[in-house]
């Protein structure tokens, strides 16, 4: 009997899950810089951008057989869902009882287990390109601030969040930008660095 292998081709989603992320840490960085108020209009980017494009990116990178791209989407994806899951609670919208016993340092070590998770992923980043590398850092940032600001180590915590999130936007933006343009040109229209490693 004659075995065939059918190989289904798929677009790079890299853009679509960097897209994702861009936009969540931007709304969210403007709420954490107090540059807007609440959390009713970052709730939905926060699940659909943050977590539903980057869910979709990493199931097309598991296709792709890159491990790098399945385990930050898919581990980035279900965090911004489940932060969306954590205000909800906080808000009250799943009852008093759960608003009230909501203990905010049980989400500080929520932050120190991606915050591990991305030191190992920032690792891998140095041969990636430059870029990757510093994004990559940013995001240990952000996890530390986020962590220390919930176990209540100070304001300079929060401020650290705020900024790292706001820088990861903005890197994100331009890194999108560049793997996509790249890709569709056929050449290097914006330069990432070349990687650290080889």
């Amino acid at each position: 009997m004659e075995t065939k292998n059918v190989k289904i081709q798929v677009a790079d989603p890299t853009t679509l899950g960097l897209f994702g992320l861009a936009i969540v840490t931007l709304v969210a960085s403007s709420q954490k810089l107090g540059l807007t108020d609440g959390l009713a209009f970052v709730l939905p980017w926060a699940l659909f951008l943050g977590g539903m494009a980057q869910i979709i990116a990493a199931i097309f990178d598991f296709k792709h057989n890159n491990l790098f791209g399945a385990t930050a989407f898919s581990a980035y994806g279900l965090f911004w869902v489940g932060m969306a899951m954590s205000w909800l609670i906080k808000l009250g919208c799943l009852g008093e009882t759960l608003a009230s016993t909501a203990d905010t340092k049980q989400l500080g070590f929520v932050f120190l287990g991606y915050m591990i998770l991305t030191i190992a992923l920032t690792v891998s980043g140095l041969k990636m390109s430059k870029a990757m590398f510093v994004l990559l850092f940013l995001i240990v940032l952000l996890f530390l601030g986020l962590a220390l600001d919930s176990f209540g180590f100070g304001h300079f915590w929060h401020s650290l969040a705020a900024y790292s999130e706001l820088a990861i936007s903005l890197l994100t933006f331009y890194v999108l930008s560049a793997k996509y343009l790249n890709s569709f040109f056929g050449k290097n229209i914006l330069p990432v660095g070349a990687p650290f490693l080889k």
